[in-house]
């Protein structure tokens, strides 16, 4: 059995409100196996014997918005490129270390378009600064996200497509907890 990270946009955000426990019960209910949540905002750790992201997410998508109404965008990542998604480190360790910057990554389904980048990094500030590695972004904020001036809803127009977005903190958990 493999082992899957779903991340899902807009959990318990914008009014979309779906306690923890219920969202374990749909997601055994769609056959996934050792299912755990990982705090409140969308991280979904399981087991499949499926190998295909694709039928995987499709299935996630299908069955949430049956059963919660609306729309649930989903990311897959396996344990070892959560893992790599973790290990990368595209900024200066000084930047990282401190206390006033967060660094965020954003979740997207394909690498985007040289076009797609170049309008994210054309955000880039005193504040913003942006790095794509491969289905993933690295925003590194040197202000609360809310003061920013960044949302996702700017990220996306500037991709061309949707991504879901976590602190590094939480991926770091993640990985010591799930990897």
């Amino acid at each position: 059995m493999a082992k899957y990270i779903a991340f899902l946009k807009a959990i318990n955000v914008g009014g979309h409100t779906v306690k923890m426990d219920h969202l374990k019960n749909l997601f055994e209910k769609m056959e996934f196996e050792n299912v755990e949540t990982f705090i409140a905002s969308g991280n979904v750790v399981f087991e499949t014997k499926s190998q295909s992201v694709v039928s995987i997410k499709k299935k996630i998508e299908t069955e949430l918005e049956k059963s919660l109404g609306y729309k649930v965008v989903t990311f897959i990542r396996t344990t070892k490129e959560l893992k790599e998604v973790s290990e990368h480190k595209p900024f200066k360790d000084s930047d990282l270390d401190n206390k006033q910057n967060y660094l965020y990554i954003g979740f997207l389904d394909n690498q985007p378009e040289k076009d797609s980048q170049k309008k994210v990094l054309a955000l880039s500030d005193k504040a913003n600064e942006f790095h794509f590695n491969k289905t993933e972004l690295y925003w590194l904020c040197r202000k609360n996200f809310s003061d920013s001036g960044i949302t996702g809803k700017i990220l996306e127009k500037a991709l061309g497509m949707e991504t879901t977005i976590r602190n590094s903190t939480t991926i770091r958990k993640m990985v010591a907890r799930f990897c």
